[in-house]
């Protein structure tokens, strides 16, 4: 009786100890949810408020004097529609060619019956850490005259070695060897097997690994700032810098004070709503691969 009282008492001495760690855990959460929180509600508050209202301070965490003026200011520029439609031009053929590179290279990297697959993976862990540089690359690719063209984006950085490696690791710990050799059994080549078995059960790090290829796409900005010239081609990240310089206006030849103020407000204005512009697509594709987060990276990182 003494030794099952005893154990009954620890494991209430245990459950007060998970409820408290528990309760940390959601405060420490909580904190963490205002501290990143905070910041996109108030750059959403100010986008959507007057030019006087963001320059005097008054927006805290909702807007102030709702206006739409600094979105009107932005969609009347034809170069963002412009810019738009070449971001997404970019983003998704950038991220299908992205797609197909690394994981025609991940999938026989992870095969053990590939015979030079440690040769391989070192050299692609070589370039990760060690490039040719800037000026080698630009001369490269102005001698195949890509300069100035939609394919110097798609192009430079055809495959990540880091989201190849990722690929790799779940292809090699996540999909059984005795699936594929029953795909072989049933006469299927290697690319039908790629096809028809290994990615339809690596839909979670596809999904992740596509995202990131997308996210690092759409905020390209080096990149395009120094292959390409021609406006027409030029990414919506580029656009929106040259909106937001336009925007910076030398006060110090303004002697009116309200002119000043309400010329400051409507630059703030512009900011704010450039950031939202400008973050906002991309941000809304997180929620459909949220989920597959914890099973396609965690497996293909932690693992191998």
């Amino acid at each position: 009786m003494a030794k099952k009282h005893h154990d009954i008492k620890i494991k209430r001495k245990r459950s007060w100890d998970d409820k408290l760690l528990y309760a940390s855990t959601d405060i420490i959460l909580v904190l963490l949810l205002l501290i990143v929180g905070y910041p996109i509600i108030y750059v959403l508050s100010c986008s959507f408020s007057s030019g006087a209202a963001v320059s005097s301070g008054q927006v805290l965490l909702w807007p102030v004097d709702f206006s739409l003026q600094g979105y009107k200011v932005i969609f009347n520029y034809k170069s963002v529609w412009t810019g738009f439609g070449n971001t997404i031009f970019y983003t998704v053929f950038g991220t299908i060619l992205n797609m197909v590179l690394s994981v025609l290279v991940a999938y026989p990297l992870s095969r053990p019956n590939y015979q030079g697959r440690k040769l391989v993976t070192g050299m692609f862990t070589f370039l990760m850490m060690f490039s040719a540089g800037l000026i080698p690359t630009y001369l490269l690719m102005s001698n195949l005259h890509l300069t100035n063209t939609r394919w110097a984006l798609i192009l430079i950085g055809g495959i990540s070695t880091y989201n190849m490696i990722i690929i790799r690791t779940y292809f090699k710990n996540s999909i059984p060897g005795e699936l594929i050799e029953a795909a072989r059994i049933d006469g299927c080549s290697e690319l039908r097997t790629l096809w028809s078995v290994v990615l339809p059960l690596s839909k979670s790090v596809l999904a992740v690994v596509t995202l990131y290829y997308a996210v690092g796409h759409w905020n390209s900005y080096f990149t395009a700032m120094v292959y390409l010239r021609k406006p027409e081609l030029q990414p919506l990240q580029i656009v929106l810098r040259d909106i937001l310089a336009a925007s910076k206006i030398d006060y110090s030849e303004i002697n009116d004070p309200e002119l000043i103020a309400q010329m400051a407000g409507m630059a703030d204005l512009i900011k704010y709503a450039l950031i939202v512009v400008s973050s906002a697509p991309i941000i809304a594709a997180y929620p459909f691969v949220q989920k597959f987060f914890k099973s396609g990276v965690m497996i293909g990182s932690v693992k191998g």
